[in-house]
């Protein structure tokens, strides 16, 4: 593990934006961002230390001991490790918006905020999808995701995926489990740059339209530069291969997913990382319906209902439950 990772705390967005800009705009877009998509807000954040991402040295073997007789030695061991470099990429957006259209309701601010929120929900909505589903292999301007490293049940990923037995190509989708934390799975920004979603608001310029013809706008920039860097792949549990055609109330057919979440749970090393880490499960809205439905048949005293801040949160073993529509139900079957 890098020396910077050691004695990190769990940081999220929010807490960063409470550092860097304390009451300013920086507070507003993270509010909006978690509004609109949860696992943005859920992430552990911390800078790379690399100026395009974060390399991470990982223990790959550990010493195993051995049993030693009186008068006889023991072979000298070793630990092997091996370097991962998670790399960042840059998205990228610009909103125009004619100084006319917004002093029509005399509330340019406004106006210009209202535009601006759209802007936010929508790559945050492009964010959350990279980080399930970027694969810089295809596509080397993203990032690198999740479910292109979770893609085979072989070699050492594969023991932290859960079969849950579907076997139709294209009509699939994946539960995940993640914890997240500075020794686990995080996201990450470049080094000497800012976290998050950052809004430059570059005033009055003279744009053109489509057709080349010259107006003015208010031009806003918006950038954010991001990775996801895997410190510790035991961590994530993908729960694949789950026909979402097939499931039903009482489990009858398709996937027991109550089951097989009690299999991803406990697939992790450890259960109780304390401050450093927190645990999230992550679904679309067609699992999550069945997932509720399947509860009610059982005597299922796993998943629960808390009401923080007087809004509900449905947990499984403390993990909180998180809708994520950007998880599709159109993945291919894993094997």
């Amino acid at each position: 593990m890098t020396t910077a990772a050691r004695g990190a705390t769990y940081l999220t967005l929010l807490d960063y934006a409470k550092r860097e800009a304390p009451g300013g705009g920086i507070d507003e877009i993270i509010e909006v961002l978690a509004a609109s998509n949860p696992i943005v807000a859920d992430a552990n954040v911390m800078e790379g230390n690399l100026p395009t991402g974060h390399r991470s040295t990982q223990r790959a073997t550990q010493p195993s001991g051995t049993w030693r007789l009186l008068n006889y030695g023991v072979a000298a061991e070793k630990s092997t490790t091996e370097q991962v470099t998670d790399t960042c990429g840059i998205l990228e957006s610009y909103s125009k918006l004619d100084v006319d259209v917004a002093s029509l309701n005399g509330n340019e601010a406004a106006f210009r905020a209202s535009e601006d929120n759209g802007f936010i929900m929508g790559l945050n909505s492009t964010v959350a999808t990279a980080i399930f589903y970027g694969d810089q292999k295809d596509n080397p301007e993203q990032i690198s995701g999740l479910t292109p490293r979770y893609a085979l049940t072989t070699g050492n990923y594969g023991s932290q995926i859960i079969n849950a037995s579907g076997s139709t190509a294209s009509v699939q989708s994946s539960l995940w489990i993640v914890t997240w934390g500075p020794l686990t799975c995080t996201l990450i920004y470049p080094k000497g740059s800012q976290a998050g979603l950052q809004s430059d608001d570059m005033g009055k310029q003279l744009v053109t339209d489509s057709a080349g013809l010259m107006y003015t706008a208010y031009v806003t920039k918006f950038q954010w530069k991001l990775g996801v860097a895997l410190l510790d792949y035991r961590y994530v549990i993908r729960v694949a291969n789950i026909e979402t055609s097939l499931l039903t109330s009482d489990a009858a057919t398709g996937a027991d997913l109550l089951d097989k979440m009690l299999d991803a749970y406990y697939a992790r090393p450890t259960v109780d990382l304390g401050t450093m880490a927190k645990t999230f499960i992550y679904c679309n809205k067609t699992i999550a319906k069945y997932l509720h439905k399947q509860a009610q048949n059982k005597a299922n005293v796993n998943l629960t209902i808390d009401s923080p801040a007087g809004k509900p949160v449905v947990s499984f073993l403390d993990a909180p439950i998180r809708v994520c529509d950007n998880l599709t139900i159109t993945e291919a079957v894993v094997s």
